[in-house]
């Protein structure tokens, strides 16, 4: 039986569930479908955590362009199994459900319908909707795959107030648009978060040049940030669901998340 849940804001959430709740009784865990308020409507969000506790470490999950699947799901309730609060919101909701598109040139439209800055207001009110649901958001970090790695690097920048990002392969460079007016290589003089970078030696969408480009950048400003690159590792080299897996760059990446994360303090 689930524990009643006091935060308010949380218990309204409830009530405009989209999905059923799960309960993991085997791990503890609290996992379900939720709705949060934004300046521009109700966003769905998918949020993971122990069950009876609270002042948990709080962990945004920045989704991949195809959306808030099963997928960036068991991230989060992984992340909630080594006693984080996890929240994974829809950055997407406005502009389209990429889960519902016919094919990948369907799904780009939506991701370049997505104007970045409602990005990064979405996943402050991910955060503030976290911290009333037993987080403390003063050790809060964000973890990003693919687009959402893209949006990692971003919401470092917009909020220094992160213990730490972990973006992983996500692009770094792209073309500018009214929506999305810069790129993580245009932020990283400005990155004051401590931040750890998952890339794949062998992604074509990520070439090396702008790896080292990006690290050669956060050098100069003295940046807190490691850019840690798998030599024969494809993109989404982390999504179990897909061709491109691959063990041990995940399992090693995966480590190398949670010591991080421990080693700022986050956990």
């Amino acid at each position: 039986m689930a524990q009643s849940l006091p935060p308010s804001s949380f218990a309204r959430a409830v009530d405009a569930i989209s999905g059923q709740r799960i309960i993991t009784s085997a791990q503890g865990l609290e996992a379900l479908d939720v709705r949060i308020p934004t300046r521009h409507g109700e966003m769905p969000a998918y949020l993971a955590r122990p069950e009876k506790k609270s002042d948990l470490p709080i962990i945004l999950v920045a989704q991949e362009i195809f959306g808030l699947h099963e997928h960036i799901k068991d991230i989060a309730r992984r992340f909630a199994a080594r006693g984080y609060l996890a929240i994974a919101p829809d950055y997407f909701f406005r502009v389209g459900d990429p889960l519902t598109a016919a094919d990948i040139p369907a799904i780009r439209e939506i991701v370049a319908k997505a104007p970045d800055a409602e990005a990064m207001s979405d996943l402050d009110s991910a955060l503030a909707f976290a911290a009333e649901c037993g987080g403390d958001a003063s050790r809060a970090a964000v973890v990003g795959f693919c687009w959402g790695g893209r949006m990692a690097w971003l919401y470092a920048a917009h909020n220094q107030r992160l213990r730490a990002a972990i973006p992983c392969y996500g692009r770094l460079d792209g073309e500018r648009t009214q929506n999305q007016p810069r790129w993580p290589l245009d932020i990283a003089k400005e990155l004051k978060v401590p931040s750890l970078g998952l890339y794949g030696g062998a992604d074509p969408s990520i070439p090396l040049d702008q790896v080292k480009e990006m690290r050669a950048l956060l050098l100069a400003a003295k940046a807190p940030a490691e850019l840690i690159v798998y030599d024969d590792a494809p993109h989404a080299f982390f999504a179990d669901y897909r061709e491109s897996y691959r063990a041990g760059p995940a399992e090693n990446g995966w480590s190398r998340m949670l010591d991080f994360l421990r080693g700022q303090g986050v956990a």
